[in-house]
């Protein structure tokens, strides 16, 4: 609880308070953030949007590292419900869940793009 016990402006803190998720849903978002903060991982999604699918080989070429770190990345994105895997004989290809990760991962690009503008 804050010190702060009566505010300065009620109408602005219950604006605030409005947009605030519960405290389950900022444990997901900051977890999806968290799966950001890893530079493979963060590279594979980026990836898996211009590339649609690729399996775990074709992923470590295009990122110039070992298939065991894209593997254990693809494991923890997996896990997370980020990437879905499918099967095709003996390999399994990785892509985005749906569109929206791919939309946050656009926004992020451009937001580092404007910073290193200014």
């Amino acid at each position: 609880m804050s010190d702060h016990e009566h505010p300065v402006d009620p109408e602005r803190v219950g604006m605030a308070r409005s947009k605030l998720p519960s405290t389950e849903e900022a444990t997901e978002v900051a977890e999806l953030f968290r799966l950001l903060g890893d530079p493979v991982r963060a590279r594979i999604m980026y990836g898996l949007t211009g590339a649609d699918e690729l399996c775990v080989g074709d992923l470590a070429l295009a990122l110039g590292v070992p298939e065991s770190s894209v593997s254990y990345a693809l494991r923890l994105l997996r896990t997370a419900g980020v990437v879905r895997k499918r099967r095709e004989g003996r390999l399994i290809y990785y892509r985005l869940v749906d569109g929206f990760m791919a939309q946050l991962l656009d926004l992020l690009r451009h937001q580092v793009q404007l910073d290193a503008d200014e």
